[in-house]
């Protein structure tokens, strides 16, 4: 019988190896799964790419993944938001490499490599740095640049309910990358604030269906990045 719930998340994290890259979802806090990010940091994975909206707020999640060394490249569209001073005071230092995609062909990027499309032409970025070296071509009497899709070795997903075949639905906004960076991701792995029963999800509600998920935890009462923050909570 399949069954894809797991009772330890530190089982789970445990398939993530060092010089992996890691889908993380969230658009700042909403869908970030803060219990799946400082898992990984106990973990201890090293040399991690990560592909995220962002790279963290405070001394919590992602930004705590970040701070403890863990991550060698950000594949994000906003390095710096409120709150965020990890990633650009590494940054400054040269400890940490950054590959700037504005937020749409991020999108794009991550759908199109969950969907077996290596590479597709936007207008997005034509003139400006972010096309340098890049192919340019003309359509049209209009300039795009290609870009390539987007896989990853795992992606960690915060869900709110789940049943055990890893069918998955999201609470509003928090479902951003999520479903894309699920197609995109060789492993996804979620965490999900309500298992329910097989059945209990109707089809037409299911959002990321169970093909694309390999393990869940339940995570009943999940941490909020803003709390945390405001707190001056710090992980580890």
């Amino acid at each position: 019988m399949i069954n894809k719930f797991s009772t330890s998340i530190k089982e789970i994290i445990a398939t993530i190896f060092d010089g992996a890259t890691v889908m993380i979802g969230g658009f700042g806090e909403a869908g970030s799964p803060i219990e799946l990010i400082h898992a990984l940091i106990d973990h201890g994975a090293k040399n991690l790419t990560i592909i995220n909206n962002n790279t963290g707020s405070g001394q919590v999640g992602l930004a705590a993944l970040i701070a403890n060394g863990q991550v060698s490249k950000m594949i994000c569209s906003f390095p710096r938001t409120a709150n965020s001073t990890v990633f650009p005071e590494l940054y400054r230092a040269k400890k940490i490499a950054l590959e700037l995609v504005p937020q749409g062909t991020l999108a794009e990027r991550i759908r199109a490599g969950g969907a077996g499309i290596p590479a597709f032409y936007t207008a997005t970025s034509v003139g400006t740095p972010l096309a340098n070296g890049k192919e340019i071509r003309t359509f049209e009497q209009t300039d795009y640049v290609m870009e390539r899709g987007l896989i990853a070795d795992f992606a960690l997903i915060k869900a709110h309910s789940a049943d055990r075949y890893g069918n998955l639905t999201y609470h509003e906004t928090a479902r951003n990358f999520a479903p894309i960076m699920a197609m995109a991701a060789n492993k996804t792995l979620v965490q999900a604030q309500h298992p329910v029963e097989a059945g209990d999800i109707n089809p037409e509600s299911v959002i990321t269906p169970g093909i694309f998920v390999d393990h869940i935890v339940t995570v009943s009462l999940p941490q909020q990045e803003s709390v945390l923050v405001a707190q001056g909570r710090t992980y580890p």
